[in-house]
């Protein structure tokens, strides 16, 4: 498989596999938030318009506290951001521009890693504070459950969650998955990225629009993919 993030346009309309400069964590480094995708301000004009096409999306430029890795510090849905409380002036007035933004003070502040959350439901890691994951839930409007995937408390990097699917660690237990069953409300699979890498939200980009999975991810795992969020015709 190539890296058709190097290549002319158009894109194959089965290519949906990306990279952001070679790097297949694609996840890691951008965050799609129903129509808007965050992605650092010097990822590639390759990767931004491979991400806009692929996804529908339109692009929001920043970091968050400095830092390019938008995927860990950034999650939301559509009441809002969550971001991580380090975050910057500027960085949240960008944010501000799009939709509500909520801090995330704590020193469990990565809030891509710890929070998996679409507009029903937020899973969090099970160590999170009681009251901070109340805050979540009220500024998200949605149920909140602690949980692990796979035994894995970043959740947010373990799991990823549409309106239309949740696609979880392999590894991810029955009694992981029932509980999560229970308030997803949406069919809920397990899955990898990038050749068996059990933390699918490293190298994942989906909503209900379209995804772009990291550039080593099989023919196998794409499949997977569309299955659980609904892509299949």
């Amino acid at each position: 498989m190539t890296d058709r993030s190097r290549q002319n346009w158009p894109r194959s309309e089965m290519d949906r596999t990306i990279s952001l400069a070679g790097d297949a964590n694609i996840g890691v480094f951008s965050r799609i938030i129903d129509e808007l995708a965050i992605v650092p301000p010097t990822a590639p004009d390759e990767f931004r318009d491979a991400v806009k096409e692929l996804l529908d999306a339109e692009i929001i430029s920043t970091t968050i506290h400095g830092s390019e890795i938008i995927g860990s510090l950034l999650t939301g849905n559509r009441k809002g951001f969550v971001v991580s409380g380090m975050a910057k002036e500027e960085e949240i007035s960008t944010l501000k521009e799009y939709r509500d933004v909520f801090l995330l003070e704590h020193t469990m502040n990565a809030a891509g890693n710890v929070i998996m959350v679409n507009d029903s439901f937020a899973a969090v890691h099970p160590d999170m504070p009681q009251n901070m994951a109340r805050q979540i839930g009220e500024f998200l409007g949605v149920t909140v459950i602690p949980l692990t995937l796979g035994g894995v408390k970043t959740v947010g990097m373990a799991g990823v969650a549409t309106n239309k699917g949740v696609l979880v660690h392999p590894r991810s237990t029955r009694s992981e998955l029932q509980v999560l069953e229970k308030v997803a409300g949406v069919p809920v699979g397990a899955g990898s990225i990038n050749r068996g890498v059990g933390l699918v939200g490293t190298g994942l980009l989906v909503s209900e629009r379209g995804y772009a999975a990291g550039i080593e991810t099989t023919g196998f795992e794409l499949g997977r993919i569309e299955d659980v969020f609904g892509f299949l015709e």
